[in-house]
C-alpha cells in the first residue's frame, strides 16, 4: 500500500495555492498518495475527517505567515479547524508523524500551540537576493522524512535516482501489459516475441485461445498446451477436410511445426483454431540483440 501524506495549508493567494499543488504533484510522481483539499464539510463530517487524518502516514503543514495568522487568530477558518484536529490526534501519533514546511516564512514562525513542540521542519524559503531557491535538495529532505530515513545523506539515494528507478519499473510493467499480447478478432496475423510473455491470446470468451510457443530451431517452434489449451495437433495433410480437422489433435503436450505448416488448437470449451506458422526468428545475442519471435496467421473456427 502506498504511503499517504496529508497536506494542510492556507489559501493565501492563487500563486501560493499553485505552489502547493505543484509540490503535491511532485510527491505523487514519487509514488505517494497525497490528500489535499479534501471535500469535507467541517460542520457535519468531523468524524470522517478525523478518521482520514488519523489514517494518514504523514501530515505536512505548509506554514507561511498567513497560515500562522489563521491558525492563531481566526478560529473559524479552515486552517484553525484543521489545527485543532491535528492537535487532538497528535498525542497518539509518533514524533515523526507531523512535520512543517516553511515557505514565505523567513523567521520560521509556527502556530502558537505548536511552537514548544519543535516539530521537524523543512526550509523552503527562497532568497532571490542571494540567488537561493528551493529545488531537488529540499525535496530530497522531504522524501527522507516520509520514508523514515536518517537525515544523514552519506549513503542516500536522491529523488532523481528514485524517479529513474520508478520509470524503469513502469516501463517493464507497460511492456508486460496483457493487452500487448492479445487480439480478440476471430482471425488475423501476429508476430509474438514469446520470451516476453507466457502466451498470446487470440479470440474471446468461448473462442479464446492462449497460444504458448517456445524456440526449437531456426525454422520451427514448439506449440504447447501449457496456456490452458485442451489439446494441440500438427496438421500433416495439406489438403485436409475442415470437417475432420479434429482428427489431427493429439493427447501430448506439444507439437513442432516448421515454417509453412499448420497446427490445430482446441480450448477447454472444445472450440478449434488453426494456426499457420509464417516465420520463425531465433534469438540472436550479438551486439545488436534480436529477440526470439514467431509470426503466425490464425483462424478461429466459429460455430464448430
Amino acid at each position: 500500500m502506498k504511503t499517504s501524506v496529508f497536506i494542510s495549508y492556507a489559501w493565501t493567494h492563487d500563486a501560493h495555492r499553485a505552489w502547493v499543488r505543484l509540490l503535491a504533484i511532485q510527491l505523487r510522481l514519487l509514488g505517494y498518495t497525497v490528500q489535499i483539499d479534501s471535500a469535507v464539510d467541517y460542520g457535519s463530517s468531523l468524524s470522517n475527517f478525523m478518521r482520514e487524518l488519523a489514517a494518514a502516514d504523514r501530515v505536512l503543514m505548509i506554514v507561511d505567515e498567513n497560515y500562522v495568522e489563521r491558525a492563531d487568530n481566526r478560529p473559524i477558518s479552515g486552517v484553525a479547524i484543521e489545527n485543532r484536529w491535528i492537535r487532538e490526534v497528535l498525542t497518539d501519533m509518533p514524533e515523526s508523524w507531523l512535520s512543517v514546511l516553511f515557505v514565505d516564512n523567513a523567521h520560521h514562525r509556527l502556530p502558537a500551540w505548536l511552537a514548544d513542540k519543535r516539530p521537524k521542519g523543512f526550509d523552503f524559503n527562497s532568497r532571490p537576493d542571494f540567488d537561493q531557491f528551493t529545488g531537488i535538495e529540499q525535496l530530497d529532505d522531504l522524501w527522507r522524512w516520509i520514508e523514515k530515513l536518517p537525515a544523514d545523506k552519506q549513503h542516500a539515494l536522491s529523488p532523481a535516482v528514485v524517479l529513474e528507478r520508478r520509470a524503469r519499473l513502469e516501463r517493464i510493467d507497460a511492456m508486460r501489459d496483457p493487452a500487448n499480447y492479445a487480439n480478440p478478432a476471430l482471425g488475423g496475423r501476429v508476430t509474438f516475441q514469446h520470451n516476453d510473455h507466457p502466451h498470446y491470446s487470440v479470440g474471446y470468451g468461448e473462442y479464446k485461445f492462449n497460444v504458448v510457443v517456445d524456440s526449437c530451431s531456426s525454422d520451427s517452434v514448439y506449440v504447447l498446451v501449457d496456456g490452458g489449451l485442451k489439446a494441440v495437433g500438427l496438421i500433416t495433410s495439406p489438403d485436409f477436410d475442415i470437417a475432420a480437422i479434429g482428427t489431427f489433435l493429439r493427447p501430448g503436450r506439444a507439437v513442432t511445426p516448421v515454417v509453412g505448416q499448420k497446427v490445430v488448437l482446441m480450448n477447454e470449451a472444445g472450440a478449434l483454431c488453426v494456426l499457420t506458422i509464417d516465420a520463425v526468428q531465433y534469438e540472436i545475442n550479438n551486439a545488436t540483440y534480436t529477440p526470439a519471435s514467431v509470426t503466425f496467421t490464425y483462424e478461429i473456427l466459429a460455430g464448430r
